[in-house]
């Protein structure tokens, strides 16, 4: 162990999304920075455990759809099967070969940043952490980006379910799967096993699927679940207990306070993302956590000026992309002192279900919360040729835009593609496109993005 004590003008604690991206804004801004990660991989949660090997997994179940369908192609195919091994082997491969990508540890060394991977950053005054190896490092201003991790509901016989990350630990594939949360997560996952020939059932104490969803996207996903042979169970009142069984993992819930059970052969909890700040030695700083995170004002300033949280850390928007968009705010505020706030309203967010579903902007409920005149357009795929050619038929997009229709003031979109649609939608939103231009914009045929054409045109009838 050693005392040696470093001084940065700003360190970072967390190699994520939001701490590199803060990181290399302030070492753009001039600034001395350090970044503290505690693992040895870095890219943090969404890279190495989270949306890339869950998207790899959707992949996946994709080419297992696919495989099923090609027969009405005229592709003859023996019967399909899934290699879990080989399954769980590509996606770490790809996982890796994501970080080698993003090389944050070379980007990093180009900008002039130390990047210290030893051990827990914990704070012992307001401006001096103590590492694990016993390293001290000393700051004007610290970032903290430490993610979060997952929840697991504090009932008996919790430590049977699995968590979201240790999905890929699995030995084999499941026939049955219980997934507790019906959010981002829950949602893919119960896509994925479904895919894979498991028989799911999702369970959720919310009255719908998808409750940060527009409701006629979470609607959309819940048909089409149960149209998959999916349990949707909502609105439970409580889950009781796990209980390991000769029949697997027991599963204790009431619906209207009436006792249930079944039994499956994973239970996964998809129960919630808490910061990852306790044993963080806040409280050596003078900050209180609040709700397993680091409240914080518009400027990602917490109660102690000089110490700013991004990302997972502050329990908001748990997206990469608000992440970054954080990060380098917040590296801005620390280092020249301005105030920049960031435009949650343009931060599009889906997930890979089967069919896709994204939104961004405000939701139809919000938006009559607001005003009732708004506007609201939807267009089917089954009205866009590009989905009949592909026999992806079964979705929307829904464009919400002010009374006067000039606006757009949200998009949501159920379908083949949808986050990619959306995207555009976003881009047009953040460019400040009117209804009019965009209606009047050529899209190629035949394409998915083509239906967002439809819905403006829609908005301008409407």
């Amino acid at each position: 162990m050693t005392s040696h004590t470093d001084s940065y003008d700003l360190a970072v604690i967390g190699a994520g999304p939001a701490g590199t991206a803060a990181a290399l804004r302030a070492a753009e801004l001039g600034a001395k920075v350090a970044v503290l990660e505690a693992s040895d991989r870095l890219g943090g949660t969404c890279v190495n455990t989270g949306c890339v090997p869950t998207r790899v997994l959707a992949k996946a179940a994709r080419l297992m759809r696919e495989v099923g369908a090609a027969r009405e192609y005229g592709v003859v195919t023996h019967p399909e099967a899934l290699d879990w091994a080989a399954t769980v082997a590509r996606v770490r491969e790809r996982v890796d070969r994501v970080r080698a990508v993003k090389n944050e540890a070379g980007r990093f060394s180009d900008a002039g940043i130390d990047l210290v991977q030893e051990g827990r950053a914990r704070f012992a005054d307001p401006h001096t952490l103590v590492l694990d190896s016993g390293r001290r490092v000393h700051a004007a201003s610290i970032i903290v980006a430490v993610g979060g991790h997952s929840r697991r509901l504090p009932i008996p016989g919790a430590e049977l379910a699995t968590v979201p990350e240790h999905v890929l630990e699995l030995p084999s594939l499941p026939g049955r799967v219980a997934i507790i949360g019906a959010g981002n997560t829950g949602a893919q996952l119960a896509t994925v096993f479904e895919s894979f020939g498991a028989h799911v059932s999702v369970l959720d104490v919310a009255p719908r699927l998808l409750m940060a969803s527009d409701a006629d996207v979470s609607a959309a996903i819940a048909e089409s679940f149960e149209g998959h042979g999916m349990t949707v169970r909502t609105g439970i009142t409580g889950v009781d207990a796990l209980e390991e069984g000769a029949d697997g993992i027991t599963l204790r819930w009431r619906e209207d306070d009436r006792p249930v059970a079944d039994s499956f052969d994973v239970v996964v909890m998809a129960t919630g993302w808490p910061a990852d700040v306790d044993d963080l030695g806040l409280e050596q700083a003078g900050i209180a956590i609040e709700r397993s995170a680091i409240p914080v004002d518009a400027y990602f300033r917490s109660e102690v000026p000089h110490i700013l949280a991004v990302g997972d850390a502050t329990g908001r928007d748990m997206l990469v992309q608000a992440a970054q968009f954080e990060g380098e705010a917040a590296a801005e505020n620390a280092v020249l002192g301005v105030n920049r706030r960031t435009p949650h309203h343009l931060l599009p967010a889906g997930g890979f279900t089967d069919p896709d579903y994204a939104g961004v902007g405000l939701t139809e409920d919000q938006a009559r919360e607001r005003d009732e005149r708004c506007i609201v357009a939807v267009a089917r795929y089954s009205d866009l040729e590009r989905a009949v050619i592909d026999d992806r038929g079964v979705g929307f997009l829904k464009l919400i835009a002010d009374n006067r229709r000039e606006l757009i003031l949200g998009a949501h979109a159920v379908g083949e593609n949808a986050v990619e649609v959306i995207q555009s939608v976003t881009t047009a939103m953040a460019a400040g496109i009117d209804v009019a231009t965009l209606a009047g914009v050529k899209f190629a045929y035949p394409t998915y993005s083509a239906i967002i054409g439809l819905a403006a045109r829609q908005l301008l009838r409407g």
